[in-house]
């Protein structure tokens, strides 16, 4: 639980903030745009599959037309479930590779496939290879938030939302995990189950950047709220925090708990499906730089934000917009999805 210090800090009572009665305006020329997707969407029998920190743009557009807005597995599931035939999956490059391996016979797109993440980036094949050949003896886990490359090279892959629960079966069957890339969702996991893990030194550029006495200092204007923490935080944050979750989790939590605010240490692109969960609750983001200093995500993923209507759009008729994965990466990266898949259904 979080410690409250006696001194209100000047600039602590003015963060992101959604609270009840927020609404996101839409322009004219967003509204011709959402209406001319809707109509591609029919004519292609495509979905939008959308994740929580894209735009609330996006996210209610995938809402309006029958698509989904998600986490990671549950946007791999609707897609793989799914029965229209192209997949707009607005995201980060992952989301669509996973897309794209578990149903190969759908054509699946993006509306950026620069769109990446900093796990990926700090994770690449040949540098992981070499170091699960010198583990060998060790199960190799890795998170999501992987290229495929990475995938085809792993035992298991797992979200945040199942983590602890594949560690804690793999460790009471005996076995010594390498976990990758996230080094505070894979302490974090280790920290919960006390299993062996050899843990990659990977990290997010946005949850990173939450600060402790940030959110302590906001604690003092804001009693009576609640810390809500995704586990890919710093340790420190993980531990002032009243739950710790995945989206969906922090989303639930934020449903099920009586306070009348929430400092939530995860990208603000949540807040959009956080608010329609409770309404009546005031939601702060919670703060990315200490006194005078700077942050590099301020709570956004620079990548997530490059998912835009117009983008979309876009990607619907691009055929450089599709998500392409080699046949034989694909085969051996399907895998260890599977395995995620079919962990909990």
């Amino acid at each position: 639980m979080h410690e409250r210090s006696n001194d209100v800090p000047i600039n602590a009572a003015s963060p992101v903030r959604w609270g009840q009665g927020s609404t996101m305006r839409q322009t004219n020329a967003d509204s011709a745009l959402e209406d001319e997707i809707k109509a591609r969407l029919i004519t292609q029998n495509a979905a939008i599959i959308a994740h929580y920190y894209t735009d609330p743009s996006i996210q209610r557009l995938a809402e309006q037309s029958g698509g989904i807005v998600a986490d990671s597995l549950e946007m791999a599931r609707f897609g793989k479930n799914s029965d229209a035939q192209t997949l707009i999956v607005a995201g980060v490059a992952f989301m669509g590779e996973t897309a794209k391996i578990l149903t190969p016979e759908k054509r699946v797109v993006m509306p950026s496939l620069d769109a990446t993440c900093s796990l990926d980036l700090g994770c690449q094949i040949d540098e992981f290879s070499a170091f699960c050949d010198s583990h060998s003896d060790r199960t190799v886990v890795v998170y999501a938030n992987t290229s495929a490359a990475v995938k085809a090279r792993a035992d298991w892959v797992v979200t945040s939302s199942i983590a602890v629960e594949v560690i804690e079966y793999l460790d009471s069957q005996g076995e010594k995990i390498l976990w990758a890339p996230d080094k505070y969702l894979g302490g974090y996991v280790q920290e919960k189950t006390g299993a062996d893990m050899l843990l990659w030194d990977g990290s997010c550029i946005v949850h990173e950047e939450f600060k402790v006495q940030g959110i302590l200092d906001l604690l003092q204007v804001y009693p009576e709220a609640a810390v809500l923490v995704h586990p890919e935080s710093p340790k420190g944050v993980v531990a002032i925090a009243d739950v710790v979750g995945s989206t969906s989790q922090l989303i639930s939590a934020a449903r099920r708990l009586p306070n009348p605010q929430f400092i939530v240490a995860t990208d603000q692109g949540i807040f959009y499906k956080m608010q329609q969960s409770a309404p009546s609750k005031t939601l702060l983001s919670a703060p990315t730089a200490g006194h005078g200093a700077t942050c590099r995500s301020c709570a956004n993923c620079p990548w997530m934000a490059m998912n835009t209507l117009q983008a979309l759009l876009d990607c619907m008729s691009e055929t450089h917009s599709d998500v392409v994965v080699e046949p034989a990466v694909a085969q051996k990266a399907l895998v260890a999805l599977d395995r995620m898949m079919h962990f909990r259904q």
